[in-house]
């Protein structure tokens, strides 16, 4: 069959029976189950790695529940977008589609439940524009699906976290993997070789729409026989990999502080390169030179915080690739910059005393005393000491050059 519709598309799953993996959210008697099974909607956000189902998710729910669905990318969608769903969604006259995963939609009156709105990439969207939808989302107007591949905590405003459940779906196993590939090989109707399913598995990396490409591609390129040979024929041109969920991610930020702890820029330099070219968020790392400059640098050089906030707020205004130079910029300077980690130090200390002694009671001359009575008891006048740690530890010493 010839069609322009992506395999990936094409083969998506339309209940939970024929969805593949996330067994945690979605097996029996599990919370994305219980969501579809009881169709009583609350607002979610989907947090997790490209190609595990978010999207899919979310057509199944809409699906089960008979609500009218609005779906939106904040990649290319706006305010302007949110207001006409908003909108339409208020005047009943919502958009559904009577299939999900066809093109044939209808309009048809709105359902005094809200309608479900799926928001792809929710990390996307400023604070405006998150703001925007908060007061439909408390009123029921929508009930809103956002899906992120970031961390929420950070990019996403309290105000909608607050009022939303949070889903972390993991990356696909090799199984899962493999499973899916079985699928695409029957709809394509090709064979494809144990080995090459197994290095398609792998290199897919637990992303299905990833194996479902690469799989698409070789079969374009070398047609119904897919041999090992020929699958990484067409894994030549990819690019560099660097897995921003597992390992990698773990071990090449490592690798980027221990080399500005050494001193070394080249090294750093180089770490840093790595995240960029793979896709790492230039957020994240921003977030990590705030870190260092206080950890690390601390008050052998104070101007490196000052420093460190300006390249996150021009990243943050700039983006990429621009923002890769300050990020440049900073790691450079946190390199070369003196140490010191006597403040951090002090302050582990600090906690680990708070924690073994719990609340003692703080000195009379540090108190506040807005009565009359409160300065009769001695509060906030001085007492002839030189500490002002309570007195169980007034010996204390947390800090040191």
């Amino acid at each position: 069959m010839t069609t322009s519709q992506p395999l990936a598309d094409r083969i998506r799953p339309r209940t939970l029976d024929e969805f593949v993996g996330q067994e945690h959210l979605v097996g029996a008697g599990k919370p994305l189950r219980r969501v579809v099974e009881s169709q009583t909607l609350r607002s979610m956000i989907f947090w997790g790695p490209p190609g595990v189902g978010k999207t899919t998710l979310a057509r199944i729910i809409a699906t089960s529940a008979n609500r009218a669905y609005h779906e939106l990318s904040a990649v290319s969608a706006g305010k302007k977008d949110l207001v006409q769903v908003v909108d339409s969604v208020k005047a009943k006259q919502q958009p559904v589609q009577r299939d999900l995963f066809s093109s044939v939609a209808e309009t048809a009156p709105g359902s005094s439940k809200g309608a479900l709105l799926f928001l792809d990439e929710i990390h996307r969207f400023n604070k405006a524009q998150q703001d925007f939808l908060l007061p439909y989302v408390e009123d029921g107007t929508v009930v809103l699906i956002g899906a992120t591949t970031e961390n929420p905590s950070f990019e996403v405003i309290s105000a909608l976290l607050s009022r939303s459940q949070v889903f972390v779906l993991q990356p696909l196993t090799t199984d899962n993997i493999r499973t899916i590939i079985t699928q695409g090989v029957a709809d394509l109707g090709v064979t494809i070789a144990d080995d090459a399913a197994d290095l398609l598995a792998r290199f897919a990396n637990g992303d299905a729409r990833k194996a479902l490409n690469v799989l698409e591609a070789t079969v374009d390129l070398y047609g119904e026989a897919i041999t090992q040979d020929n699958l990484e024929a067409a894994l030549q041109s990819k690019q560099l990999r660097y897995d921003r969920q597992a390992d990698e991610h773990y071990d090449t930020i490592s690798a980027y502080i221990k080399s500005m702890r050494a001193s070394d820029p080249n090294a750093a330099l180089y770490y840093l390169a790595r995240m960029v070219a793979g896709g790492e968020d230039p957020k994240f790392i921003a977030r990590r030179l705030v870190i260092f400059a206080s950890e690390d640098v601390g008050l052998a050089d104070p101007h490196a915080l000052t420093l460190a906030n300006a390249v996150f707020r021009a990243v943050e205004t700039v983006g990429l690739p621009e923002a890769g130079i300050n990020l440049a910029h900073g790691t450079v300077y946190m390199a070369e910059a003196a140490k010191s980690r006597a403040a951090y130090s002090g302050y582990k200390a600090a906690l680990a005393e708070a924690s073994e002694s719990g609340n003692l009671p703080i000195p009379l001359k540090l108190r506040n005393a807005p009565t009359q009575l409160m300065k009769d008891l001695g509060y906030s006048k001085a007492d002839g000491t030189a500490t002002n740690l309570p007195s169980d530890i007034a010996d204390k010493r947390f800090y040191g050059d």
